[in-house]
């Protein structure tokens, strides 16, 4: 949009980012806003008065500006590509002439926030502070210039979309010409040596042409594809930061397809790509295990859209192989039915981090991209000539867990990935018959709290298994299943998923039990009739010991 009519002033802007109020000073634009939109949430901006006029957020550059020095400080970077696009910044980067640490320091105390030094070596401070709109924590990194000048410091910077800046008065400096790449929608590199001074930048190349729907260059992609091996010298800890945020866009699908294109997926995430050589029978919808995969992925993302309330994205290009899992119509009404009643919960649950910065709802998308990782490795061929993967759950979670910790996955992280895998077929199992109170108290006293989880996972897999061959009869079973599940989960934990012990070791003893393994077992045997409802009072526990456990084989 062009802002140029209201160079020098301020404006609310919408969602949309169209202009709803505007106003000579602050305050005047903020009560304009409120008599115009009195219901929206309006974002407040000022408008640079040098071209290309770049609207620059009141938070947090207002709050920031008494405490910034007058001169030798822009903002740089992705939040200036950003500015540009009209897009949300969620992390403001700074390039100082000097004293980066120091000035993050001053500004953490200014705000009352956390600093914390990011790189002493080349003088790098972060301040985390909590957005006032969002209620999010927000980043502020202030670095120290690389090179002497901040144009040899953007010239060493990776693509031109990233190698721009302004000053605090909206002036902008843009000398590889990122602007006319974000015009043209092109990922190009700064210069010729790019890839060979940080190769990293090979899978930041396909994040950012995948999150913002660009093309690589020319140049760019041939470079990249030559060099793409350099990627193994990257460590472990920064390959795996680079795939989460690719596995957090969506479609994640285009990601994925990306790095198999340019050959990086093999060298990355060798068990996946692996999995493109891998064929399945009926009743698969996808014969590609590959294929499969990402579609299981998709269809994550549709569940998660779905609980926000929010669309699915469609593809940029229209391409079909991006769209979301293909399946009758009904299927996501009818999922909708089921899942809605858990609404918040659910959203609770994913949003709950299993690590710093990874939530659950990350997790589950990588338990998707793994899910099938064992099928390389355990297909056979039947006498009725259909393929089969018999113990792939098992051999996928080894094949996970080991490729994890290659990443330098954090220990929780890891196994609650690996738990996915290992138990993906568990629900699909079980639905073969009515899941009870005990069956419900089972399921998630084997599987902890990863066991919500391992429900969606079932819910997204059976979509990607069957596509348009899956049966209203199967999907309501499926859903009947998830939704007695998630009712003993966020509804009845006490009674069905861990509920209170009646009796304890020293109890047994009294009634006259011997100190040994058994008690262990006993007390268990207690716990399911607990769940399944056929012990309530401490008396009937102790008439269950009594009568049913001393002198059997527990």
């Amino acid at each position: 949009m062009d802002y140029s009519p209201y160079a020098g002033r301020w404006i609310a802007l919408s969602e949309t980012n169209t202009v709803a109020s505007v106003g000579a000073t602050l305050e005047e634009a903020r009560c304009a806003a409120r008599t115009a939109r009195p219901k929206e949430r309006l974002r407040l901006a000022w408008v640079s008065s040098h071209p290309p006029h770049i609207p620059l957020p009141e938070w947090p550059l207002v709050e920031l500006r008494s405490l910034l020095p007058q001169a030798g400080i822009w903002l740089a970077g992705g939040p200036v590509r950003d500015l540009l696009l009209g897009r949300d910044i969620h992390d403001w980067d700074f390039a100082v002439a000097e004293q980066g640490c120091a000035l993050a320091r001053k500004v953490a105390n200014a705000l009352r926030a956390a600093y914390y030094p990011l790189d002493d070596e080349r003088d790098t401070g972060r301040v985390v502070v909590t957005d006032p709109h969002t209620r999010r924590p927000v980043m502020l990194d202030f670095a120290v210039l690389r090179g002497v000048t901040l144009e040899e410091d953007l010239r060493r910077r990776d693509f031109t979309v990233n190698a721009m800046a302004l000053t605090l008065e909206g002036v902008l400096i843009d000398p590889t010409g990122g602007q006319a790449d974000l015009q043209a929608k092109l990922i190009r590199m700064t210069g010729p040596n790019s890839f060979t001074d940080d190769p990293a930048r090979l899978l930041r190349a396909i994040r950012h042409a995948t999150t913002l729907h660009f093309r690589l260059e020319t140049g760019t992609e041939t470079a990249l594809r030559a060099q793409a091996a350099s990627i193994t010298s990257v460590s472990a800890e920064r390959v795996r930061d680079e795939l989460l945020d690719m596995l957090r866009t969506v479609p994640a699908m285009r990601s994925l397809r990306a790095l198999a294109d340019v050959d990086l997926l093999a060298l990355v995430l060798p068990e996946v790509s692996a999995l493109q050589a891998v064929q399945q029978s009926d009743p698969h919808h996808y014969a590609n295990t590959l294929t499969h995969t990402l579609a299981t992925i998709s269809a994550v993302e549709g569940i998660f859209a779905l609980l926000k309330g929010t669309a699915h994205p469609p593809a940029a290009d229209g391409r079909d192989v991006f769209a979301l899992v293909s399946t009758p119509a009904w299927t996501w009404s009818l999922l909708a039915a089921a899942l809605l009643p858990f609404q918040a919960a659910l959203l609770a649950y994913l949003d709950e981090p299993v690590n710093a910065e990874m939530p659950r709802a990350d997790l589950l998308k990588w338990g998707a991209l793994f899910h099938d990782v064992g099928k390389a490795g355990t297909r056979t061929i039947g006498e009725d000539g259909l393929t089969h993967f018999y113990g792939h759950p098992e051999a996928g979670a080894q094949v996970t867990e080991t490729r994890l910790q290659a990443l330098r996955f954090p220990a929780k992280a890891s196994g609650f990935i690996s738990t996915l895998v290992a138990e993906h077929m568990r629900m699909a199992n079980a639905t073969k018959e009515a899941i009870t109170r005990r069956t419900a108290y089972r399921f998630y006293r084997d599987i902890g709290e990863a066991g919500v989880c391992v429900v969606l996972l079932a819910l997204a897999d059976a979509m990607a298994v069957w596509g348009h061959g899956l049966t209203q009869t199967r999907w309501r079973a499926l859903l009947r299943s998830a939704s007695v599940l998630f009712k003993a989960y966020f509804e009845q934990p006490a009674e069905i998923v861990a509920p209170p012990a009646l009796l304890n070791g020293h109890d047994l003893i009294a009634i006259g039990l011997r100190p040994g393994p058994q008690m262990g077992r006993i007390l268990e045997a207690l716990r399911e009739a607990q769940a399944a409802g056929e012990i309530t009072t401490r008396e009937a526990a102790e008439q269950f010991v009594t009568t049913t456990c001393i002198g059997a084989e527990l």
